[in-house]
């Protein structure tokens, strides 16, 4: 099997930086495995390598698609399979980076063979809920699915959308598809490194780079996408910090109130991440910092032995 790297672990934690100078040292393509930097339009807002980084190595699958789009789990991983086989073609390591656990679970481990749902039945099944609102519609989910309506928060538009529209399609229920054998993932040699800094220095972390994002364009790209007036089931408008700065723009918060629902948001999200990576991928080498040059050296040594091994 060939030799692939996955870097993961919680927003703010270096991610991008350890998987630049990774490739740099190895020669490696870097990938993107992250929900919201495969759109376009939000560089700044979903912190997106800088132009500079993208043009000094291969990047790959980030700002790809417009925000209009919904990029399933199933979508990305086909997307990544091919690049990774474009990268050993080229002689170059693949570098997959990101914080969407799914996509990283798709890629190494597979999905549960869900069938295809018709677009007409998911439309159906966005316009009920949109039509009922949530509460409505979970309710009502209950009596059609009670398993998975138990594991969904009624607050969650995309996964109750998700649960109705499977067992509508397929007259099974989601949960029980998710019972089934795996299937696509990619054979390679996986090493996955997950860095996992203290939650003080996280929360730090967080916070400091929402208020550069916000030197940097963030409140401007926010414009951008209101004006684009997407639907609400629109994955990309689950962007962290934009639903605030929109509401921001539209008069219904301050500009500081704004920045701290943002950074709250950031270090909640941060803290979800690095609970299921810690118990999700134990198989992962996990980093106890946050990345900078300081531990390069101790992330490259793992790296080569893992090397040696792939031979």
């Amino acid at each position: 099997m060939k030799p692939a790297i996955v870097i993961a672990g919680p927003t703010a934690s270096g991610k991008s930086g350890l998987a630049l100078a990774v490739a740099k040292e190895f020669g490696g393509w870097v990938i993107n495995s992250d929900s919201m930097q495969i759109y376009d339009v939000m560089r700044v807002l979903t912190a997106r390598p800088s132009l500079e980084d993208e043009e000094t190595l291969p990047h790959h699958l980030y700002g790809i698609l417009p925000p209009s789009e919904i990029c399933s789990a199933a979508r990305w991983r086909d997307m990544a399979a091919a690049e990774i086989q474009n990268a050993w073609h080229a002689g170059a390591i693949p570098i997959v980076v990101g914080g969407t656990g799914l996509y990283l679970r798709a890629l190494t481990e597979g999905l549960s063979p869900i069938p295809t749902i018709p677009a007409n039945i998911r439309e159906q099944a966005r316009t009920m809920l949109n039509t009922l609102g949530n509460e409505t519609f979970h309710e009502m989910l209950s009596h059609r699915d009670p398993e998975m309506a138990k594991r969904l928060d009624p607050g969650n538009s995309q996964r109750l959308s998700r649960a109705w529209e499977v067992i509508e399609a397929t007259g099974r229920s989601l949960a029980d598809w998710q019972k089934e054998p795996s299937e696509g993932a990619v054979v390679a040699h996986w090493l996955t490194l997950a860095l996992d800094p203290p939650r003080d220095s996280l929360n730090a972390s967080c916070d400091g780079r929402f208020r550069q994002m916000m030197d940097r364009g963030a409140l401007e790209e926010a414009q951008a996408m209101a004006s684009l007036n997407l639907s609400p089931d629109c994955p990309a408008t689950k962007a962290l910090g934009l639903p605030d700065l929109i509401a921001h723009l539209s008069g219904s918060l301050t500009l500081e109130d704004a920045i701290q629902r943002g950074c709250q948001s950031t270090k909640a999200y941060a803290k979800r991440q690095g609970t299921w990576f810690r118990h999700q991928i134990p198989q992962a080498h996990l980093v106890k910092a946050q990345f900078s040059e300081s531990i390069s050296e101790e992330i490259f040594a793992i790296i080569r032995q893992f090397l040696l091994t792939s031979q």
